[in-house]
């Protein structure tokens, strides 16, 4: 087994024409390009996919290898995943070549080879150039082609960064040199979860709410954080791809993930120090002002540098755990306290803070005034309500909700009552204070 650490691009093939000349500046060795054919495998069931596994056979001319990857974790468009390797003699699967101990209780092999069928297949030409970076060995991988399943099929260009020997911080600093160019932007969907869409049929996604954040039910404050900063950036990267398809309703579905992420440093502002997030709160400032540009056009943007450089330093910051250099020891001991402790008090604040607000309101120009307010408040339910009854965090998030729709709709005439009734629904969470 191996622990594959890499981070994923999309580029645009004048960006990847450039590539060799750009990798001149570094030590490297050059590989000429090959052509590659991946087939993937799935029961009907999807039970691989259950199991948050990928299973393929590879071939490369007269020689082949069955991979599967285990389940793993995704940061931006950094992919960390365990995987095994085995060369076959033959495109032909064979389970019984893997480790025993890799299937879950009750998982038979045998019997799940017999209901394995090709789902869907990536055909591409790999160049790559092995590079001398810092103290560590870097695969850079070009990769042109397509996915294909059935009748459906869509372009596939892209890069990729293989931590091969040496630190992940290198390969961290390495992709940073490449968010300078044009041209390129974060893959945070594999090969293999595209090409799982386009088996179903490719259908249409659509923009979807900032959803109730989801902790176990022993997180500290450090994991709710962390899981916190991941969902904002998920929501953020998801709509990039819509924004880039022309939904409507795309853009505004990133303002709102940036938005969750400014409400994200608020919520714990007082454990990790502004300094720790000086530099990255700066960048997202200047995106977000660019983001205000009415002629602004998604194939450009999202694949500039300000837009990756963003992303990757967000990535960069959660995958390092920057804030740590930044916290002393009772920061420490706060940050590794009970995050449904945390979320107690907080929402507490929360609801004093509406109650101030929006008692005294009345004109339709002072519930606009705060409008903004509003929703970022909401947001930050969003990531503390997810430890409580599921039922009355909605009663209670549709209450606000709904004032919060009026309000951007002027109608006037709902307002106070959607407001009185609002404000006196009752806590879902436990009302303490500090």
């Amino acid at each position: 087994m191996t622990i594959e650490i890499e981070l994923k691009f999309i580029a645009k093939p004048d960006t990847v024409a450039q590539l060799a000349t750009w990798l001149v500046a570094w030590p490297h060795r050059h590989q000429p390009a090959l052509p590659l054919t991946n087939i993937y495998f799935e029961t009907e069931d999807k039970q691989l996919r259950r199991l948050d596994m990928g299973l393929r056979i590879r071939g490369r001319g007269d020689s082949y290898e069955m991979t599967l990857k285990t389940a793993g974790q995704t940061i931006g468009g950094l992919h960390q995943r365990p995987e095994y390797n085995i060369a076959l003699t033959k495109p032909e699967l064979d389970l019984s070549l893997l480790p025993a101990q890799i299937w879950p209780a009750g998982c038979q092999p045998d019997e799940l080879q017999q209901r394995l069928k090709p789902l869907f297949s990536t055909h591409f030409r790999r160049e790559t150039w092995r590079v001398s970076y810092r103290q560590s060995e870097i695969e850079v991988a070009c990769d042109q082609g397509d996915i294909s399943a059935g009748e459906f099929s869509e372009p596939l260009c892209e890069i990729e960064l293989e931590l091969q020997q040496g630190e992940r911080e290198d390969l961290l600093a390495f992709a940073a040199e490449l968010s300078k160019m044009e041209g390129v932007r974060l893959g945070s969907l594999s090969k293999a979860a595209r090409g799982y869409h386009l088996a179903q049929g490719n259908p249409p996604r659509v923009v979807r709410p900032v959803p109730v954040m989801m902790v176990p039910a022993k997180a500290t404050v450090e994991e709710g954080m962390r899981a916190a900063f991941m969902l904002a950036l998920e929501h953020w990267q998801y709509h990039e791809e819509l924004w880039l398809r022309g939904e409507p309703g795309a853009l505004a579905a990133i303002r709102e993930a940036l938005d969750t992420l400014r409400q994200v440093f608020s919520l714990f502002g007082a454990l990790v120090p502004r300094k720790a997030s000086h530099q990255l709160r700066q960048k997202l400032t200047v995106l977000e002002e660019a983001l205000n540009d009415e002629a602004l056009e998604a194939e450009s943007f999202c694949y500039s540098p300000v837009w990756l450089d963003t992303q990757l330093a967000l990535t960069n910051w959660l995958v390092a755990s920057r804030w740590r250099q930044f916290i002393d020891q009772k920061a420490d001991a706060r940050l590794q306290g009970s995050f449904k402790r945390f979320a107690d008090i907080m929402l507490g604040r929360i609801a004093a803070d509406l109650r101030e607000t929006f008692s005294t309101v009345h004109q339709l120009n002072e519930y606009q005034d705060k409008s903004t307010r509003l929703l970022r408040q909401l947001l930050a339910v969003h990531l503390l309500a997810g430890a409580y009854d599921s039922a009355a965090v909605t009663n209670w998030l549709e209450g606000w909700e709904h004032l919060l729709q009026a309000v951007r709709e002027q109608q006037h005439y709902r307002l106070d009552s959607l407001c009185r009734q609002a404000l006196k629904q009752p806590v879902f969470w436990l009302n303490g204070s500090v």
